[in-house]
């Protein structure tokens, strides 16, 4: 489907708009009051971490632990996660290192 100029300027203003109004959106709710609403501090100290767990299960759900090579390179490459964000505190060198960490142990350690 070719869409013409008109009608990708309405496409780009429409999603222009909504990402303005969403972004907007909690400046306006709670301009009024200035107190952030209970139910949202507790969303903001619980889905963090759920979310991570979530990520993790995702992630993990298709290690195979009965064939070669029994899932050691997932776990030694949490453990690398988990021993890089106990050090450092840093989400993103813990994710990215990790990363590189696993993706160096299927490609050199535990090549089928």
């Amino acid at each position: 489907m070719i869409l013409s100029f008109g009608e990708s300027i309405l496409i780009i203003l429409v999603i222009a708009a909504i990402t303005f109004a969403l972004r907007a959106a909690p400046f306006v709710l709670f301009s009024r009051t200035g107190e952030i609403p209970k139910v949202i501090v507790y969303l903001g100290n619980v889905l963090p971490p759920a979310v991570m767990g979530m990520l993790i299960v995702y992630c993990l759900r298709n290690t195979g632990i009965m064939k070669f090579p029994f899932g050691i390179p997932e776990l030694l490459a949490v453990t690398a996660v988990t021993a890089l964000h106990l050090w450092r505190r840093n989400n993103l060198l813990s994710i990215l290192g990790g990363t590189a960490f696993y993706m160096a142990l299927i490609q050199l350690v535990f090549v089928k």
